[in-house]
Parts: structure tokens; sequence; C-alpha cells
């Protein structure tokens, strides 16, 4: 089990992260979501040991987690972190790098172990390829391939699938995942891309400023988002008054309602009369931009819709 217990960290007087505290149980996900800036990649270095801690501890079980004042090779030998630059040694093959850090002892069982890396990361057609040839895409894909290598306890990932096509992205996320959970290797991502959190992640810590402003399953803090930053987080989101969408007795107050566009249709006597100013094509929907009381909403239908159209919305 992982804890972090209330560290604060900054490179200079000014803290990056502050107070952050929680754990992480054995083979558990935990995606970090949040804008840029707010520390994920930062907090992902502190939990591998690759810079000092200002305040706090961190613990893996009853090890605890030092920095480069403790250790002459910062970082934790049953970690593995993978970092936006991937770190690969570019004038040797695929398989060598992958490889790198397994035992030559055993040759046939390297070999297996190479060949069941790259089949995951879908990567075995380059397996004699130099690292230097490849795109960013499938140089992250080694480098995926590589830190999984030893079989770490706890694997801690940032932006894994940035550089990554999308038809192959979500092939290779249902293959690490499906992967890590078999192994009961436990994860922390750091991402931009709700699909991680939402589809993958056991709890999802939201960060804002440099502190946690929620963590909670990725389930509930979809449904029931604390206030608009969160929601955003997971895409366009609809800030309006419990008035404007149904009558409310003047001594009641008037409550913030967090809506998402596919929870917002169009009938023909809705409370809400919106002018349509723009249509965007999403595949399965239209994402419809309109305004309405002078402020910007969104909401999906199945058709596009003409500029300046004016129709009537409803919850769904």
């Amino acid at each position: 089990m992982l804890q972090v217990q209330n560290i604060s960290f900054g490179y200079t007087e000014k803290p990056i992260l502050k107070n952050i505290h929680f754990t992480l149980e054995n083979g558990q996900n935990i995606a970090l979501i949040g804008e840029s800036g707010c520390g994920k990649s930062t907090l992902l270095k502190l939990i591998y040991g690759l810079y000092d801690l200002d305040e706090g501890q961190i613990f893996w079980e009853d090890t605890e987690v030092l920095g480069p004042k403790f250790h002459l090779i910062p970082g934790m030998p049953f970690m593995k972190y993978l970092s936006q630059d991937f770190d690969l040694m570019p004038f040797i093959t695929v398989a060598e790098n992958v490889g790198k850090f397994l035992s030559n002892f055993y040759p046939e069982e390297k070999k297996e172990r190479i060949q069941e890396l790259l089949e995951i990361v879908e990567m075995t057609e380059f397996a004699d390829v130099k690292a230097k040839y490849l795109s960013g895409g499938q140089q992250q894909r080694v480098a995926l391939a590589r830190v999984l290598a030893l079989e770490p306890e706890l694997l801690l990932l940032d932006e894994p699938f940035s550089h990554i096509d999308n038809f192959r992205k979500n092939a290779l996320r249902r293959n690490l995942f499906a992967y890590l959970k078999s192994k009961g290797i436990s994860c922390i991502v750091a991402t931009h891309d709700s699909t991680d959190a939402l589809s993958f992640a056991d709890e999802t810590i939201v960060l804002f400023q440099g502190e946690i402003m929620d963590k909670d399953s990725s389930h509930n803090l979809y449904a029931n988002p604390i206030n608009k930053y969160v929601a955003s987080l997971f895409g366009e989101v609809n800030e309006l008054k419990l008035s404007q969408l149904v009558s409310v007795e003047k001594e009641e107050e008037d409550e913030i309602i967090l809506l998402y566009p596919h929870q917002l249709i169009v009938v023909e006597n809705g409370i809400m009369e919106v002018v349509v100013r723009q249509s965007y094509f999403k595949g399965s929907h239209y994402l419809i931009k309109g305004v309405f009381n002078r402020k910007v909403i969104f909401f999906e239908h199945e058709n596009p819709l003409e500029i300046d159209q004016i129709v009537t919305l409803m919850i769904k």
C-alpha cells in the first residue's frame, strides 16, 4: 500500500504541492487529473523519489520513499516511472530497449518476456528496428513495455498515451490496464484524457493549484461534480441556475446546477429558449453551441441546427 502523508513541495520558495494526502491499495489504479501546471507530474516524481520533500512523508508498505539526499541514484527499486520524454536508447533496437533491465542469465526466458511485452503494446513487428527510427507514438509504446519488464509493484505513468494514435490508443489502454489488474500491479496515471479516468481508474484525484480538490470513484466524480472545474475536466459543462430550469419559490435559494450537454434535449415547449450559434459533428451526434440569457450553452442533437435558429430545451 502507498501512503502519501501530508506532503508539500516547491522548486523554489513558492509551493507547487500543498498538504497532499491519500492512500493507494495494492492492485488499485488511481488517475490524477487537473489543469496544466496543477502539479500532476511533480507528484509522480516525488512518489518515485526524484526530489526531496519539503514536508510530509511517503511510504510504500513499510519502506519510506526518500529522495536524492539519501540515495546516490534517485528512484525506488520496487517502482517504475514513465516520464513524458520516454528515455529510450536511440541506437539499440526496440527489443534491446525493452530487455535493457532483464537478466541475461536465462536468455530464452528473456526472449519470451520481451516478446510478451511487445505483444501487449503491439510492437512485435518493430523488434529489430532501432529506436531512433520510430515515431513519437511508437517510442511511447516501447517505453511502456520497458517499464513493465520487471513487473514493478507500483507503476507511475505520466501522460502514457499522449503521442499514440486514437485507433491504437483504445486497444493499448485495454491491454495495459487488464495486464496490470491480472498481475496485481498498482498504478497512478497522470492524464489530461478523461477516458483514462472514467474507463479504467478505480479512483480519481482532482488537483487544483497544487491541492487535492476532490477524490472519489470516477463514476461519482463525473455524476456528482462538486463544482464546474471538476465537471469541466470531463468535457463541456453548463452552469445554470435552478430557476432557469424549473419554477422555484421566491423564498427558496436559487441553486446552481451543473449539466453536461447530453443532459439537455430539444423539445417543442421547453423552459429554456436558446439561439443556435454553431453545430459540431461528433460522429453519433452533433454538439450544438447556443446562447441562453446572454450566456453560452452546449447541448446535443441528432442533427445539425441552423445558425440563429431558436429552439427550446429541457433536462433529459
